[in-house]
């Protein structure tokens, strides 16, 4: 028995959940990378080793960037998700994801099962209320989120910064920072109010979800982020917001505010289980696959979504079991991905780069991207999808290697046998290795697919269509139908063995192609209801009559591939905006004596701690000659303190005092922002010494 199979028959069921998709646009090729293709992938071997697995997700409905893309439309949010949830459903299933339920956050069961973890942590009094200051519109009556509100940026005077960050310096911003802060909705100048929030305490569960992580084999690039988060300490988190789009939260005196987003989108899973459960008429389904110590779940994301389902998801659950009345299980495995690039680039909406799921599976069958995302899968590190890779995959490994194979051997036991698999007769060596060579891959395979090793699970199994072609041709049969008719037989009946094998082996890969194979073999039932390892078996009777043939992948044409690359170099291939945003624009000309007067110094990072009571402020000491000084950054959220000491960065070194939270920042550092809002603090190479003028 493989490795993989081995440990998953511990458990008499397996509970499979992939990321819930922000419904506010369409899915790109980064997000099925990221973290649906995989989990499909494992679901479908899953099924074919007979388990008993379901498969959950659904999506997110609920949030700001909901209401912020409702406005630029002129629409409701509900119109927003709507449609979003209608195109991203549909484009998942032309991709061919086999969830047992894709549910919605909008949803009833939803809400009353987000409500209800609230009020159950509520009543636990595990949940801390704290007061905190906000800006709050006089004339919309509302307090106002981050992206609610402008105002001047307090560090370079950017008057169009955010609430939560100067897009032209940089800096990260407590709202309550900006001078002269507006109202982004009507114009109007906000008032401070005070507010209050519920908090979930996540330190109290600090040495509980230590204890839980070590009991854990995660992935190194999952176990080293959530290192980091256990070392730097947990923090209390609000679980509630001033919002009126969203989950109301169940208590007097919070009737216009909402549940966090954060809080009540995990919680999706379990909400569309119970939708699941209503669906087949089965109450308490939902319970053995969550209440019940026998489920092993395996929750499939992308590395932004590491901290949620591997400590905040937990921790919620961990919460809800100091009741005693129920006890839910926890994540085994979060095999998260790392991000797919294109081109080179990071996908970007608002540049037009990239393609949408909906388009791509418009021109080009969705096996052909499954299988050239599966060999790219950024499982370790990111990677990226190249359209002349695409092309050669399909060319050269899905038409050249897989269909060639197929079609040859169909072909040639429709003309020389009357489309009749012919009897096998005694095996040669060259007949003995073939044969080989299928027994043993279904367990290689499974090794890898039972790890998360999906990627080399692919390679592996495309490297027995690479043995049946090399099989098919040492053999002769062109030959050997004249010269040893017996072993011509043989031949044809071994490759349609190797035909039926690749069909089931690479079922969770191209799941489309592979019942097209199976079709042509006029096979009972379908490759996906096979049995893995059946694979290994000659099942193909003799004298069993094939189907009607057909093609299974067309070569794509360079000309195809080059109107593709037109397009993304256009931005033609994403869906733009209600309002695109683009690069901010250079601003107008200064004097070289204007330059002049801008002081650039490199400094090194001596000391670096995060400021009390703020979630975005650093506070760094530098080292310029020697002076040394003190500069507040607003870049927590990017940067960790022992990220930075030591490195050699570059300041300005003459600009105006400022105070922030209470500090006096006698500095700046200079920072990019990348195409999703990161910051790159800029570095210089450590023999530069300290002090040294940037020219």
């Amino acid at each position: 028995m493989s490795k993989g199979s081995h440990e998953q028959s511990k458990y008499p069921r397996t509970l499979v959940t992939a990321a819930l998709p922000y419904a506010n646009g369409p899915l790109h090729l980064g997000h099925l990378a990221g973290a649906y293709l995989p989990a499909d992938i494992y679901v479908r071997y899953l099924r074919l080793k007979g388990e008993d697995v379901i498969f959950i997700s659904g999506s997110d409905e609920h949030g700001v960037a909901v209401t912020i893309s409702a406005e630029k439309e002129g629409v409701s949010p509900q119109q927003i998700v709507d449609r979003y949830h209608a195109i991203n459903k549909a484009s998942f299933e032309k991709f061919g994801m086999s969830f047992d339920n894709y549910s919605r956050t909008t949803l009833p069961v939803h809400h009353q099962t987000s409500q209800e973890f609230f009020l159950e942590l509520y009543r636990q009094n595990i949940l801390v209320e704290k007061s905190e200051k906000q800006l709050y519109c006089e004339k919309d009556r509302m307090f106002l989120a981050d992206r609610y509100v402008e105002g001047t940026c307090p560090v370079c005077g950017n008057v169009d910064a955010r609430g939560d960050q100067c897009e032209n310096c940089g800096t990260w911003l407590e709202q309550t920072q900006l001078i002269n802060p507006r109202c982004k909705i009507c114009g109007t100048t906000p008032v401070v109010r005070e507010t209050k929030h519920w908090y979930l305490p996540l330190g109290r569960f600090q040495k509980e979800l230590e204890e839980y992580v070590n009991s854990k084999k995660w992935k190194e690039n999952v176990r080293g982020y959530v290192d980091s988060w256990l070392k730097e300490g947990l923090e209390d988190r609000a679980i509630t917001r001033d919002l009126h789009w969203g989950i109301p939260v169940p208590l007097h005196g919070y009737e216009n505010k909402v549940i966090y987003v954060w809080f009540e989108a995990v919680l999706g899973y379990i909400s569309s289980t119970k939708e699941l459960s209503q669906k087949r008429g089965e109450p308490n389904l939902w319970k053995r696959y969550w209440q019940d110590e026998g489920t092993r779940y395996i929750a499939f994301i992308g590395k932004d979504n590491i901290v949620f389902h591997t400590l905040i998801f937990p921790a919620i659950l961990m919460a809800w079991n100091e009741g005693g009345k129920s006890r839910y299980i926890l994540p085994d495995a979060v095999p998260a991905n790392e991000f797919l690039n294109f081109e080179g680039k990071k996908f970007s909406k608002s540049r037009g780069w990239g393609i949408d799921l909906k388009d791509f599976i418009d021109i080009f069958p969705p096996d052909t991207l499954r299988y050239a995302l599966a060999l790219n899968l950024p499982e370790s590190r990111d990677s990226d999808f190249y359209w002349k890779d695409f092309q050669a995959r399909v060319n050269s490994e899905l038409a050249d290697t897989l269909g060639n194979f197929v079609n040859r051997t169909l072909q040639f036991t429709q003309r020389y046998y009357d489309g009749r698999i012919p009897p096998r007769g005694k095996l040669n060596n060259l007949d003995k290795w073939a044969v080989s060579q299928m027994q043993e891959t279904p367990g290689k395979v499974a090794a890898l697919f039972g790890n998360f090793r999906f990627r080399d699970g692919v390679v592996e199994a495309m490297s027995l269509a690479r043995a049946a072609n090399k099989y098919f041709n040492d053999s002769e049969p062109w030959k050997s139908r004249r010269d040893n008719p017996e072993q011509c037989a043989t031949t044809l009946n071994i490759c349609a063995q190797l035909t039926r094998s690749l069909s089931i082996l690479l079922s969770p890969v191209i799941p489309f192609s592979a019942e097209e194979i199976w079709k042509m073999l006029q096979l009972e039932g379908t490759a996906a209801q096979a049995g893995w390892d059946s694979a290994a078996e000659m099942k193909v009777e003799q004298g069993r009559e094939i189907g009607r043939l057909s093609i299974l992948f067309t070569k794509i044409e360079d000309s195809t591939i080059e109107e593709q690359i037109k397009k993304t170099a256009s931005g033609e291939n994403t869906e733009k905006p209600a309002t695109p945003q683009a690069i901010a624009p250079i601003k107008a000309q200064i004097s070289i004596d204007d330059f002049r007067k801008v002081d650039l110094r490199i400094a090194e990072v001596i000391s670096c701690e995060k400021v009390p009571k703020s979630e975005k402020l650093l506070r760094i000491e530098v080292q310029v000659g020697e002076e040394k000084r003190q500069i507040v950054a607003g870049i927590s959220k990017h940067y960790k303190p022992e990220d930075l000491i030591g490195k050699s960065v570059v300041i300005v070194a003459n600009l105006a005092p400022a105070k922030l939270m209470g500090l006096e920042s006698n500095g700046m550092l200079l920072a990019a922002s990348t195409d999703d809002g990161k910051l790159v603090v800029l570095t210089t190479a450590s023999n530069i010494d300290s002090g040294s003028i940037v020219r």
